[in-house]
C-alpha cells in the first residue's frame, strides 16, 4: 500500500510539471459553470429570436450526460499521458518488478484517478446538472462516466507510442463518447448500428429513464477495458 501511495504522488508531482495536465484537471469545473449558466441563457436567446418554446432544452439530459463523462475523461487523459511518458521513459517495466508490482501501478495510475474522478463527478454533476436526475442516477451517470474514461484512456495507451501520438488519438478516442447523442436524434431502429458504443446505452438510459439500459453500459464498458487491458498489456 505505502508502494501505491508513493508511486500516484509521483504522478501528482510530474503534474505540478506539466501545467497543460494539472489544466486539464480543472477543466470540469470551469466547463460545469458554462454548462450550468451559459447554456440556459443562450437557450432563452435563441427562443427569444425564433419565437419557440424550446430549442435546447430537450437536449438537456444529453449535456448532463457529456458533463458525466467528462471528469473520468480528464482525470484518465492525464493517467495516460503520465503513463505513455513513463513508457517512452523505459521506466514502466521497472516499477513492475519492484514492489509496487503490476497491479499497484495500473492501481496507482488508473485506480486512485478514477475513484477521484467518481467522487468528483457525483459532487460536482449535482450543482451543474440541467435535467431533474435523482441520485440513484446521477451515480450510475458518474460510474459509467468512470468507465467510460477508462476506456479511453486504454485506446490512447493501445494505440499510441509516444506523447505526441497520444494526443492526436484522445481526439479520436473521446468521439465515442458521442454515441450518447444517437437515441436524442435517431428514433428508429437504424441507431442500434451504433450499439456497440456503451455510450449509445448510457444515452439510451436516460432518454427513455430506464436503469436497465444503464447496467448494459456498465457490462459493455467492463468487457472494451477488459479486451483493452489485455491488448496494452500485451504491447508492453
Amino acid at each position: 500500500m505505502k508502494a501505491i501511495r508513493l508511486s500516484f504522488l509521483g504522478m501528482l508531482a510530474y503534474l505540478r510539471r506539466d501545467m497543460m495536465l494539472f489544466a486539464a484537471c480543472l477543466a470540469p469545473i470551469l466547463l460545469g459553470f458554462l454548462f450550468r449558466f451559459v447554456i440556459p441563457l443562450f437557450e432563452d436567446v435563441l427562443t427569444d429570436w425564433f419565437h419557440l418554446p424550446t430549442i435546447i432544452s430537450p437536449y438537456y439530459g444529453l449535456i448532463d450526460i457529456l458533463f458525466a463523462m467528462l471528469s473520468p475523461a480528464m482525470f484518465c487523459f492525464v493517467s495516460a499521458m503520465v503513463t505513455l511518458e513513463e513508457n517512452d521513459e523505459k521506466t514502466a517495466k521497472y516499477l513492475f518488478i519492484t514492489p509496487l508490482t503490476k497491479l499497484g501501478y495500473f492501481i496507482a495510475r488508473f485506480g486512485i484517478p478514477s475513484i477521484f474522478a467518481l467522487l468528483v463527478t457525483v459532487v460536482l454533476l449535482p450543482v451543474f446538472k440541467l435535467s431533474p436526475l435523482s441520485f440513484s442516477y446521477i451515480v450510475l451517470l458518474a460510474a459509467g462516466g468512470t468507465l467510460q474514461g477508462i476506456v479511453i484512456a486504454l485506446l490512447i495507451l493501445t494505440l499510441s507510442s509516444n506523447k505526441l501520438e497520444g494526443m492526436a488519438i484522445t481526439k479520436l478516442s473521446t468521439l465515442i463518447m458521442f454515441g450518447a447523442a444517437i437515441p436524442f436524434f435517431i428514433k428508429d431502429n437504424a441507431q442500434y448500428v451504433l450499439s456497440p458504443l456503451p455510450s449509445f446505452w448510457i444515452g439510451k438510459a436516460v432518454f427513455e429513464s430506464s436503469m436497465l439500459y444503464m447496467f448494459l453500459a456498465v457490462l459493455l464498458l467492463s468487457l472494451w477495458i477488459l479486451f483493452l487491458m489485455k491488448n496494452f498489456l500485451q504491447k508492453i
